[in-house]
């Protein structure tokens, strides 16, 4: 008798779904296209107007609809209340005026072509939504999440979830299904309150509960616990009205809280990155690709519509909030895209008998077109977004420079041979407070506005401004400073800053900060001084401490050390470190700089009597540090060669002076 066993008829379904989208997924790795390009286009392969390979769409949705959950959940998690609340600006202000100005646009575009005022108002809630798993997925794996870039485009996206709320309920009364306004206001106060006391009963709950499970020390009992607390608040708050996603980001925030936040996420991590990429697909699914031939110039013009007003909508938005054109830019292309949460307002829609621009079908599938479209073009426009911005900073948009304060700071620095820290991150506080206890100058320069105000409140002398703009470093006095370090989060910037402040002042010493080794050479051909690599210095730190669980001497281990950074900054070989920092208060100290003759400038060849430099400009030359040796015995016949370290005495002034000798001249691009 043979044994029937009981059969899963969607399960053959799902195993294509999942093997299909980790094979295309591999192929764009393999072309350097993320992975979510992928998951797009899988979704359009397997969907009804391709192949037809999934047969149950439901299915598809509602593993998507896990996956968004967990995704918030995650997001909540990471963002945390604090920081919620230290960026409470950035998110009222610029996103409450990314989604206004974008809702109030498409309504007057909408009712300028004769459409009614609900779908019109209906149509901007879909646009004024984008990605947060496209955005932040692709921030993240260029490591830019805390840049000030990535904050600000998180601040939009925050404000954009907590937005989703208002908008699915007024979505019924613009369908003339949802009552009196009176009645959506009171369904939002219900709401808030919901969200309100889901904050404090779960904040006073969830911690010591999580610390009960983590004592047990049973890892399936924790992830069990999580995911209860991830999909449990979100259904109660869902009971109010509320979103489930917004519901799953509340929990998330909860559980930041808690000293087990790192182990939940840890826990999450796996399941949302599945159920996530069937979200992805499930949207593919959605195109009907003979709507593409059908109407083509229709697509055209909303694709290309919408990918403008958003980009100028959110570049303003942050404009307002008194950032650069170069960093507004960026962060208005970032957002340009229709995201996750307006297929979640659409569905909403539909069910209301509401379609974008009451198109019926044709809106319903120009959405969707325009939707995808833009999700797959977000790493293109990711990737132009500092060029771009630059070009309109720096040609295009000079009057919003100066409205902006880029280059007119409210502070003139009038120091000399002092320390110019450009970011006041926590690497930027720590040496400002180190260089203040030993009294040592210094200046910030910041684009934060909160960051300046806090570092004034100090008492230490801060400029708001870009410092990729040479005026700014001028008025943090480079030109007479003696050191420059830069340590922000933006790469781009932080290498843009390096050869600005390089060519105002060539005598300066330049200290960089990066996070890889491999962004080492673009910071040397920037003119950086010294690169200090978070990676190399994170496995310094693990190899000494490795070695002192072995009992190793400290001298022994500051020879491996030193071995260590010799071989990962192989350019660097044979300097003295020592050199690099100030040494003390003395007046020779403070006015000897150690400058590094650059190939192509006009003292790399010469000797030292054919530059008289104590003649022309009251310079002293007290070494040369040449291929780890230091020459102190230096005479005028000695010929300076490119590479070389002139360990050189002088006022400020005279560097000043002396500058265009050191100076490489600028290539002019043809």
């Amino acid at each position: 008798m043979p044994i029937l066993a009981a059969s899963l008829p969607f399960l053959g379904e799902v195993v294509v779904l999942f093997a299909l989208s980790a094979f295309v997924a591999y192929l764009c790795t393999r072309i350097r296209l993320v992975p979510i390009a992928g998951f797009l286009l899988t979704g359009v392969a397997v969907g009804p107007s391709a192949l037809g390979l999934v047969r149950d769409p439901e299915l598809v949705s509602t593993l998507a609809e896990i996956g968004v959950i967990l995704l918030l959940f995650e997001i909540g998690i990471e963002f945390s209340l604090s920081k919620l609340a230290r960026l409470k600006r950035a998110i009222g202000l610029g996103g409450g005026l990314q989604v206004g100005g974008t809702v109030a646009l498409v309504t007057g575009i909408g009712l300028w072509a004769g459409v009614d005022l609900g779908p019109s108002i209906y149509t901007g809630f879909l646009v004024a939504l984008s990605s947060t798993a496209v955005v932040l997925g692709l921030l993240a794996s260029r490591g830019e999440t805390d840049t000030p870039t990535g904050q600000l485009s998180l601040s939009v996206l925050i404000f954009q979830d907590l937005a989703i709320v208002a908008m699915v309920l007024l979505v019924p009364m613009l369908a003339g299904t949802g009552g009196s306004a009176w009645s959506v206001l009171g369904a939002l106060g219900i709401a808030l309150s919901v969200i309100a006391a889901t904050l404090v009963l779960a904040w006073a709950l969830v911690p010591p509960v999580l610390g009960a499970v983590a004592d047990t020390r049973r890892p399936e009992l924790f992830i069990l616990v999580v995911a209860a607390i991830a999909l449990g608040t979100a259904w109660l708050v869902n009971q109010a009205g509320v979103s489930l996603e917004l519901g799953a980001f509340l929990a998330g925030l909860v559980v930041s809280e808690s000293e087990y936040s790192e182990q939940a996420l840890s826990e999450v991590l796996p399941f949302r990155s599945l159920f996530n990429a069937v979200f992805f697909v499930s949207v593919g699914m959605l195109l009907d690709l003979s709507f593409l031939w059908q109407e083509p110039l229709l697509l055209l013009g909303a694709v290309l519509g919408v990918l403008l007003l958003k980009a100028v909508v959110a570049t303003s938005a942050i404009l307002a909030l008194g950032y650069p054109v170069r960093m507004a830019t960026m962060v208005g292309l970032a957002l340009a895209q229709i995201g996750e949460f307006s297929f979640v307002v659409e569905r909403t829609g539909r069910a209301a008998g509401l379609s974008p621009f009451g198109l019926g079908t044709v809106g319903e599938q120009a959405f969707i077109v325009t939707a995808v479209v833009l999700m797959l073009a977000t790493p293109g426009l990711l990737e132009i977004g500092p060029a771009f911005g630059e070009w309109l900073q720096g040609t295009g948009l000079r009057w919003l420079q100066r409205r902006n304060g880029t280059e007119t700071p409210t502070v003139e620095a009038k120091q000399e041979n002092h320390v110019v820290i450009v970011g006041f991150g926590p690497a930027g506080r720590r040496l400002a407070h180190v260089l203040d206890e030993d009294g040592l100058p210094f200046v910030v320069v910041d684009l934060n506005p909160r960051s300046v105000r806090e570092a004034r409140e100090m008492g230490y002398t801060a400029l708001y401004g870009d410092a990729t703009r040479g005026p700014i470093l001028e008025q943090a006095g480079i030109q007479r400073a003696k050191l420059c370090v830069v340590v922000v989060n933006d790469q781009d910037a932080a290498v843009r800053i390096t050869h600005v402040a390089r060519h105002e002042s060539p005598t300066l010493q330049l200290v960089a900060r990066t996070r890889f080794l491999s962004d080492y050479e673009r910071f040397r051909e920037a003119g950086a001084d010294v690169i200090v690599s978070e990676e190399v210095e994170t496995t310094v730190q693990i190899f000494s401490h490795v070695l002192r669980s072995y009992r190793v001497s400290e001298e022994k281990i500051w020879e491996q050390v030193r071995i260590l950074r010799s071989h990962d900054y192989e350019v660097l070989r044979g300097e003295d470190g020592e050199s690099l920092v100030l040494e003390g208060l003395g007046d020779e100290e403070m006015r000897t700089r150690t400058i590094r003759v650059a190939e192509g400038c006009t003292v790399a060849g010469k000797t030292l009597a054919d530059l008289r430099l104590p003649e022309t400009h009251d310079l002293t030359v007290l070494a040369v540090r040449r291929d780890g040796e230091t020459l102190s015995n230096v005479s005028g016949a000695l010929r300076i060669e490119a590479g070389d370290r002139l360990v050189v005495l002088g006022s400020a002034d005279k560097f000043i002076e002396c500058g265009d000798l050191f100076r490489v001249p600028e290539q002019t691009d043809s």
